[in-house]
């Protein structure tokens, strides 16, 4: 008689400390109701400032201990075999729950905590990216202490530009700035997300985006997406209520879209990345322009991964299988 192997524990980590809270539920939920029952048990956990805690049932929660990632149901003690982390910004994408699973030795679905760190900085990783030839919009950061005026933003980066949050996703904060009287409300709405801003001129050109992700050992890179956004740019109602056409694959021609994959793969090996990721760039005059990496991408299933992802032949149950297999065998090797 065969004996059945028993099942591995995947924690969902989800929600987290920021105005991505509610994206990141539907990432989380997703996830959730496409892992493989027969392979995993599954335990939804919900962060937020105030507490952790496992959502057996719409109506029955039960604790979760940030120190340990233990969750105490009754008189039973659940300790995860992995992680897998849908949490965008923090605690998730900024390297938090990546250091706190490297502490408690639990593989974990998502990059390295510096890798995850270094990318949600935008002014940290557009300086190490250009530093080894990644090219990038010219853009300037400041503090809420120190905002430039507008003329010398204008004189130096040209009309119009992005104003944005440094450290923030889903395009929460972020304003384009046709004219002066723009731009006063732009900064107090990037400050609103964050202290730091980034102001980026604004390239003109096609927006694509490009997934990556590690499958035995190595750098997968997906398909190219195109995005045409029917408001200015690709903003968060764009994103989340339907007011963009994603277009995969995207409408490039063939060498743009193997020099836009060369730089993706050039920027996963270069930051070491783990897991999956989302690169976003601007092609302008055939060269795209890298505009950020998302280290934490979305998973609900209009989101632009699983659109690649199914591009490439693979359903959600066997793209997310693949993620937490690369995780245990990334804790593995790491081991040993």
């Amino acid at each position: 008689m065969t004996q059945q192997r028993p099942k591995i524990s995947v924690m969902v980590l989800m929600g987290g400390y920021t105005s991505e809270f509610g994206i990141s539920l539907k990432s989380g939920g997703v996830v959730c109701e496409e892992l493989d029952r027969t392979k995993y048990d599954v335990y939804p956990c919900i962060v937020t400032k105030d507490q952790w805690y496992y959502q057996e049932t719409p109506l029955l929660k039960h604790p979760v201990n940030p120190g340990s990632l233990s969750i105490t149901k009754g008189d039973q003690i659940i300790l995860p075999d992995v992680v897998f982390n849908t949490i965008h910004g923090s605690p998730g994408e900024d390297g938090y729950i990546a250091a706190l699973c490297e502490l408690l030795n639990i593989p974990q679905t998502s990059t390295h905590f510096y890798a995850a760190a270094l990318s949600f900085n935008k002014r940290d990783c557009l300086s190490v990216l250009k530093a080894h030839g990644i090219p990038c919009a010219a853009s300037i950061y400041c503090d809420s202490v120190h905002p430039p005026q507008f003329k010398e933003v204008s004189e130096k980066l040209g009309l119009p530009f992005f104003v944005k949050p440094n450290r923030s996703g889903s395009s929460y904060g972020v304003s384009k700035v046709n004219l002066e009287k723009d731009y006063q409300k732009a900064l107090e709405t990037a400050f609103a997300e964050d202290h730091q801003i980034l102001i980026e001129r604004a390239l003109s050109g096609v927006e694509i985006s490009v997934g990556a992700y590690s499958h035995q050992g190595k750098p997968i890179i997906l398909t190219p997406t195109e995005i045409v956004s029917e408001n200015e740019f690709f903003d968060l109602s764009a994103k989340y209520e339907g007011k963009a056409q994603e277009i995969t694959p995207a409408r490039i021609n063939e060498e743009t879209v193997l020099r836009a994959q060369k730089l993706v793969r050039k920027i996963y090996t270069l930051l070491e990345m783990r897991g999956a990721c989302r690169a976003d760039f601007i092609v302008e005059n055939g060269q795209p322009y890298f505009i950020e990496l998302n280290s934490t991408p979305g998973l609900s299933k209009e989101s632009l991964i699983p659109q690649q992802a199914k591009y490439s032949g693979l359903s959600l149950k066997d793209f997310f299988d693949r993620l937490i297999q690369e995780a245990m065998n990334q804790q593995k090797t790491t081991q040993l």
